[in-house]
């Protein structure tokens, strides 16, 4: 499928998705958010993709927003309408068994830095700025930016971020627990070196994995850790499983599919 604003490619097991749009810092626009909700289906169902990277073109921004000149007009029906396309496409991110692993290079500011958040692990380049800086414009993050922030890093952090609307230079993103890793340059490069290690292990145990901590962060403790044992059961009627006991036993790798 070609797109005008998203690249999709794959390459030694790793699905790449490039928000292409560099003249505008990557900004959102409709058509992009459309085309990376379908760029994410692809990935999705690519048997070539066991781990994802999202980044941006240009080295100059991972996302730096959503379009504000398409937005100064929009009705209150619009916003809502526009909103939800951003949230039910950052959720598939977040639904899918595979790893994805954002690699910011620049700013991820707005819809960039809430689309960085429904990643896995992210990844920031030491120029990095990371920010919600909606409140400037009389509005708020509307991509989930409220909810998924605060669980990462705390509210109390979140609040204060949203309400100054300041950016977050990477080194103290990694502080804050924002952002796994920061590299003075070529994020892209220590994302790939992280799903090089993923690919390696069984990709079945790690969507029952993500599952679980994805929907035990939704339940009370208890119900959590019971939710954890019906899908390590799970995990006992996969290949990978007698696979990777019987390498563990005849001492030699696993050979996962």
């Amino acid at each position: 499928m070609a797109f005008n604003t998203i690249i999709y490619e794959t390459n030694n097991g790793i699905g790449y998705i490039t928000i292409n749009r560099p003249k505008a810092l990557n900004a959102l626009s409709e058509e992009a958010l459309t085309e990376l909700s379908e760029a994410l289906d692809m990935a999705a169902k690519d048997d070539d993709a066991k781990v994802v990277i999202i980044t941006g073109a240009g080295g100059r921004a991972f996302v730096a927003g959503a379009d504000i000149s398409a937005m100064q007009h929009m009705t209150a029906v619009e916003a809502y309408d526009y909103a939800r396309l951003g949230q039910t496409t950052y959720n598939k991110i977040q639904d899918m068994p595979k790893i994805v692993i954002a690699a910011i290079d620049g700013f991820a500011l707005g819809g960039g830095c809430e689309l960085a958040l429904a990643c896995d692990i992210r990844v920031a380049s030491a120029k990095s700025q990371i920010g919600i800086p909606e409140v400037t414009l009389g509005v708020f993050p509307g991509f989930a930016g409220t909810q998924r922030l605060p669980r990462l890093v705390g509210t109390g952090i979140a609040k204060e971020m949203l309400a100054t609307a300041r950016k977050v230079h990477a080194d103290e993103a990694k502080e804050i627990g924002l952002v796994n890793y920061v590299v003075d340059e070529n994020p892209l490069a220590k994302a790939e070196e992280l799903a090089a290690q993923i690919c390696k292990n069984s990709m079945s145990a790690i969507a029952l994995g993500k599952k679980a901590m994805n929907e035990g962060m939704e339940m009370e403790l208890k119900k959590g850790i019971e939710h954890e044992a019906s899908l390590f059961a799970v995990a006992f009627t996969t290949e990978d499983q007698r696979e990777g006991m019987t390498a563990f036993l005849e001492k030699r790798p696993a050979n996962f599919k």
